[in-house]
C-alpha cells in the first residue's frame, strides 16, 4: 500500500507539469489574430474580406470605398452596419456590388470629380481606380510638371519638408561630422 501511494504522489508533479504545458499552449494559441480563427473569407468586388468583420468596416477593405461611402451604402440598402460579412447571402453581396457600381453618391463623397479626360464626376472602385491613378501619374511625368518630376524622383509631391523625413538609404544625419582619427606621432592611430 505504501509503495502504491508513493507512485501516485510521484505522478502528481508530472501531471501538474503537463497541465502547465497545456495552459501555455492555450495561451500561445490565443495570441493569433481573430481574422485567422474565422476561416471564412468573402469576396466582394475582387477583394477578399475577412468574414468576422462588421459590414461597415469590411466594405472599407475594397479600394475606393471609404468609411463615408460604406456608411452611405448601409443607409441606402437599409442594412445593419453591425452585421457580419460572413452572414451576407449571395443576393445581398450582388446587391452591394451593383449599388457600388451604379449608384450616384453625393459629389463630396466621390473620388473622381471633374475627370481630366471626360470632365465628368464619377466614383471609381478597385482596379479601375488603380488604373486611373497610374494613368494620371504617367500623364504628369510626360508633361514634366513639378508633381510629375517629384513622382519620378520618389520625393513627396505635396510640399512636405524633406530634411528629416523621406530619408532613405542614409548612413548618418545632416550636420553630423565624421570623427577624425587621433594622430599619434604624426601618423593616424588605428581605429579601435
Amino acid at each position: 500500500m505504501v509503495v502504491a501511494e508513493k507512485k501516485q504522489e510521484s505522478k502528481k508533479p508530472e501531471q501538474k507539469k503537463d497541465e502547465k504545458k497545456q495552459e501555455t499552449v492555450k495561451k500561445k494559441v490565443s495570441i493569433v489574430s481573430k481574422e485567422v480563427t474565422s476561416g471564412r473569407i468573402i469576396r466582394i468586388m475582387q477583394t477578399d474580406i475577412p468574414g468576422n468583420k462588421h459590414l461597415i468596416a469590411g466594405l472599407t477593405r475594397i479600394k475606393g470605398v471609404s468609411w463615408a461611402i460604406s456608411n452611405a451604402l448601409c443607409h441606402i440598402l437599409k442594412m445593419d452596419k453591425r452585421k457580419k460579412i460572413e452572414a451576407l447571402s449571395k443576393e445581398e453581396i450582388g446587391v452591394i456590388e451593383n449599388t457600388l457600381r451604379t449608384h450616384k453618391f453625393p459629389k463630396f463623397l466621390i473620388n473622381r470629380r471633374n475627370d481630366f479626360i471626360t470632365g465628368q464626376d464619377s466614383h471609381l472602385i478597385g482596379p479601375d481606380l488603380e488604373l486611373a491613378e497610374e494613368l494620371d501619374i504617367k500623364r504628369l511625368k510626360k508633361i514634366r510638371s513639378f508633381r510629375g518630376l517629384r513622382h519620378a524622383t520618389g520625393q513627396p509631391t505635396r510640399g512636405q519638408a524633406t530634411r528629416s523625413h523621406f530619408r532613405t538609404n542614409r548612413k548618418r544625419g545632416v550636420g553630423m561630422k565624421l570623427k577624425k582619427p587621433a594622430v599619434i606621432g604624426g601618423k593616424p592611430a588605428a581605429a579601435p
